[in-house]
């Protein structure tokens, strides 16, 4: 059981947060993603922006990343703002907290557990999805078969905002609109964050073989000149077979764990432009500030699998649609197509 904590605060929106302009609310996050300072962001209901839109963020990807339709993950982020304000609380009524305010006590996980926003989001999907008829519900009747608040009905006043927010972060996220029919009339739908026309997204080199640079490919005037000291590294390392926990220091060297997985070949490849990466994915993609798959520049971290706030792949980006990575066991260092992958974050750390 989860506890409606924050609903004593909730007296100034008594009325519902309703008039919310989706549109405006789309441009602010965008504006706080592509690295703005939370001074210059503007979102009617969210007093600490730098803190609630990436809760929220973490929310929507966990849910794209559980096939969790829109409709659920509107849900979520509803019932996080009622319970939290969309904070990661240390504390609340009883033993509750975290982003749903989940109890220990209720079997919700340990205190550890709860307080990682991506398992607390996760077992919030879990119990929602096992409630019959819940994208019949009302949100607010949705959310409190999950959380059995003693404030039933304050989970409502969130809706619009937590629509406006779900929109505009999935967005951001290719292919995160995979509940919806292949062929869907609806006029009002956010078209694919890929953002890439066709001979940006890596087609027009065609078929890559493994280890190679594609023929005509060149690193991007405009790349800055760390990137480029950070491609130009990686691109040396082609070929070179992937090596779990590697160290990346002498990939073409005897010794396996020389070679580079990928998140060593990140931390090295800018290590030769003078730039220090933290060791693992799960800390590189906290590094430098978070932009939008739209806007990608040269030597941005790209992050896959797993989820937004816990990825379990990182590449580079090159420019031109290409990406640099170290993939898997068995597998050489190599340049993919960006079309083939399904985007989760982006760092800048220039």
């Amino acid at each position: 059981m989860a506890s409606s904590s924050e609903a004593a605060t909730t007296s100034s929106f008594s009325g519902c947060l309703t008039g919310i302009d989706t549109a405006e609310v789309t441009k602010e996050v965008a504006k706080l993603l592509d690295g703005a300072s939370a001074k210059d962001v503007h979102i009617q209901g969210l007093d600490l922006p730098a803190e609630q839109i990436p809760n929220a963020q973490t929310i929507v990807a966990t849910g794209i990343s559980l096939d969790v339709p829109k409709k659920g993950q509107i849900i979520a982020i509803a019932t996080a703002m009622q319970e939290s304000r969309l904070r990661n609380l240390n504390s609340g009524d009883r033993d509750s907290l975290g982003l749903f305010q989940q109890r220990p006590s209720q079997g919700w996980g340990t205190a550890q557990q709860i307080r990682d926003p991506v398992y607390a989001s996760e077992r919030f999907y879990k119990a929602l999805l096992k409630v019959d008829g819940w994208q019949q519900m009302k949100v607010t009747q949705a959310a409190q078969a999950v959380q059995k608040s003693g404030y039933p009905d304050a989970y409502a006043q969130w809706e619009d905002l937590a629509t406006a927010l779900q929109k505009a972060i999935a967005a951001t996220f290719p292919n995160a609109d995979k509940d919806k029919p292949a062929k869907d009339s609806d006029k009002d739908a956010e078209p694919s964050a890929g953002g890439c026309t066709p001979d940006k997204d890596g087609t027009s080199f065609g078929r890559i073989p493994e280890g190679s640079v594609p023929k005509g490919y060149k690193i991007p005037k405009s790349a800055d000149p760390k990137a480029r000291k950070a491609i130009e590294w990686a691109m040396h390392q082609l070929g070179t077979l992937y090596q779990w926990g590697g160290s990346c220091t002498d990939a073409h060297g005897p010794d396996p764990m020389g070679r580079c997985d990928c998140s060593s070949l990140m931390q090295q490849a800018y290590a030769h432009a003078d730039v220090h990466l933290t060791r693992t994915t799960y800390t590189q993609v906290n590094e430098g500030k978070a932009v939008s798959a739209k806007n990608l520049k040269p030597g941005d971290l790209i992050f896959s699998r797993g989820t937004a706030a816990r990825p379990e792949h990182v590449g580079l980006y090159m420019g031109e649609g290409l990406v640099i990575e170290a993939p898997r066991t068995s597998k050489p260092v190599r340049i993919t197509p960006i079309k083939d992958w399904e985007i989760l974050a982006v760092r800048r750390v220039l």
